[in-house]
């Protein structure tokens, strides 16, 4: 084996949740997937909106028998505004759910992401200068080996964007200016880049409420999408914490992915969206789930 494909080897990240997440065998994976993209119908006014094409998108990331048809109409209607004469690179925003040390945004620099599918190169060249940006921005591919939210991703992207690239980063740059000024620095980047001609997008993941009945989690996610969709990274984070400490029954959290859907915002504000729409939003117990405790899911688009 030459030395070039050594270091590819070892730069392919391998999946960790094929076979729980979502099929580990790949004409089921592909059968279920195509089969999501083709239900998924995005509101006319959305699209109506978006001709121009997107800027960004927010996606849940849980099983996807549970939240692939609110996903789907994200991933649906940007790929419908890509364009078909250069290749899209799309920025993924992961929630960090098991790496601890994580104090910053760590990136995935280079090689591949593995799916049962197939590979989805990594843009080397956009994630270095990501990470040239310095602090919080490091590279960190430990922070991404057991994370699910990015892999859930990749299905939708092998299928309906064949020739896309990816970054992605681990989000663990807390909910305050900190996290905000990051997302703005990572959004005039990502802004200098699509003026130039390049064909770049943000994918926020993140699931909503954590595990209150049905009906508490539609609620929560009524409560929150407004501030989403007006691109409010202060005041989220500040509602999204109240809701978290309010006791109300099985609430966990508001937003399971609060710290990416913070920075980016920020980042989509900084790259000239002044206001996103909602596509789809569910919870588990739509999907066939237990109604009395849930996880919500909101799919939007942030036209741009």
């Amino acid at each position: 084996m030459s030395r070039a494909s050594e270091v590819a080897l070892a730069a392919a990240r391998r999946p960790a949740v094929a076979g729980a997440f979502y099929p580990a065998d790949p004409d089921e994976l592909a059968d279920l997937v195509d089969r999501l993209l083709e239900a998924a119908r995005p509101p006319d006014e959305a699209v109506a909106a978006s001709l121009a094409g997107l800027a960004g998108i927010l996606v849940p990331h849980a099983g996807l028998v549970y939240s692939g048809r609110v996903a789907a109409v994200a991933w649906r209607l940007l790929a419908s505004l890509a364009p078909t004469d250069r290749a899209t690179t799309i920025v993924m925003l992961g929630t960090n759910h098991g790496a601890w040390w994580l104090d910053g945004v760590g990136a995935w620099d280079a090689g591949a992401w593995r799916i049962p599918l197939g590979d989805v190169d990594v843009d080397e060249g956009l994630a270095a200068a990501i990470v040239a940006l310095g602090p919080p921005f490091a590279i960190d591919r430990d922070a991404h080996r057991s994370e699910h939210s990015i892999e859930v991703q990749l299905p939708f992207i092998h299928r309906a964007l064949r020739r896309a690239r990816i970054v992605p980063l681990a989000i663990g740059a807390g909910t305050g200016e900190r996290a905000i000024e990051a997302g703005r620095r990572l959004g005039g980047l990502l802004a200098e880049r699509r003026t130039s001609g390049s064909q770049v997008s943000l994918a926020i993941s993140t699931d909503m409420a954590h595990y209150p009945p049905a009906a508490v989690g539609a609620w929560v996610t009524e409560e929150l999408a407004p501030i989403i969709l007006v691109l409010d990274p202060a005041r989220l984070a500040g509602r999204e914490a109240d809701i978290a400490a309010s006791g109300m029954p099985g609430v966990a959290c508001g937003m399971c992915g609060i710290e990416p859907t913070i920075l980016g915002l920020a980042a989509l504000r900084a790259m000239s969206v002044e206001r996103g729409f909602r596509l789809a939003a569910a919870t588990s117990a739509d999907a066939g789930g237990p109604t009395g405790r849930t996880v919500g899911y909101l799919a939007a688009a942030f036209p741009g």
